[in-house]
């Protein structure tokens, strides 16, 4: 791909939001026009466009379609309920400013951005007739940042009237996303010797759950990771977990050891006398089968507790 030439809108087109550009394709000169695309998508494929996701644009081959587009914009009538409020094109100012963030992203990095402005652009592919901005904002203020809002429910997350389904899927697909790649450092190594990426993956897929759920990595005899399983979920500040089901799912996975970890919604990481208790008759039960436990994590607010550090078993 390389860099486009722009050139001024075509006849017509600037008064429906949209912007022509004269553009080299790996297939040879062609023009691309973007703006508010998406209420005239008809007539853009009507008129012989083709969709471009890497260049956000629609891609015309040949001629300047300008004239053509304009023919098929009065022939077929925009998408019902996405017409802009009177003023025309730019009444809204948040449309320049979607193109100058992403702009600033592709030129400057996400080194540049404040996490809002990440989180907007996140958004601009689902959200299109809204300021994302004060969007952006208020979800990072109501889940407490980024992590947060990808940890959000579906459910909290539906209560949030801009946000629809598409927009509920795309943030939980996130978060699905982050934690893989999180874990990928320790999926074929020694979690033992991965403990650093092991606590990051942890921090990240627990720190901001709103109630206690128990987890457990069960591994096999090089402590490579058999499986990463959700045992229980419980209360704000309780969850059970029984010994005799950990023993049963142990034997089922052929595990020479686990892991067990826990979360904090309080965000402090102290062991309570019923976690010490509760570990304790985890360890004395998978040692009657062999089972080995190195270590019972809590995982709190920006910070961890390691139960083989304390010295509690």
């Amino acid at each position: 791909m390389v860099d486009d030439t722009y050139a001024t809108p075509g006849p017509g087109l600037s008064s429906h939001g949209l912007a022509l550009a004269a553009v080299m394709t790996e297939e040879g000169p062609a023009f691309a026009v973007s703006g508010d695309t998406f209420r005239h998508r008809a007539a853009l494929k009507r008129a012989g466009g083709r969709w471009s996701g890497s260049r956000q644009a629609w891609l015309f081959n040949g001629e300047d379609p300008s004239v053509r587009l304009a023919e098929a914009i009065l022939a077929v009538p925009a998408a019902p309920g996405l017409r802009e409020e009177a003023g025309g094109w730019g009444s809204k100012h948040y449309h320049g400013h979607r193109q100058r963030l992403r702009q600033r992203f592709l030129e400057t990095g996400a080194a540049s951005l404040a996490d809002y402005e990440l989180l907007e652009l996140l958004l601009f592919f689902s959200v299109p007739y809204v300021d994302a901005k004060p969007l952006a904002k208020s979800l990072l203020a109501r889940f407490d940042g980024l992590g947060g809002v990808l940890a959000a429910s579906p459910e909290r997350l539906a209560e949030i009237a801009e946000l629809g389904p598409f927009t509920v899927v795309q943030l939980k697909a996130m978060q699905a996303l982050f934690e893989r790649v999180l874990r990928e450092p320790i999926r074929e190594r020694c979690v033992i010797s991965s403990w650093t990426q092991l606590l990051d993956y942890l921090q990240a897929a627990m720190v901001h759950e709103p109630t206690e759920h128990f987890r457990i990595l069960f591994l096999d005899r090089k402590n490579l990771l058999i499986r990463d399983e959700i045992q229980t979920r419980g209360t704000v500040d309780h969850t059970p977990l029984y010994p005799r089901e950990v023993v049963k799912r142990a034997l089922e996975l052929a595990a020479s050891a686990i892991i067990m970890v826990h979360n904090h919604p309080s965000g402090d990481p102290t062991p309570s006398k019923a976690d010490i208790e509760m570990t304790r008759q985890v360890v004395e039960a998978l040692g009657v089968v062999g089972i080995t436990v190195h270590d019972h994590v809590i995982v709190g607010k920006n910070r961890h507790a390691s139960f083989r550090s304390l010295k509690l078993m």
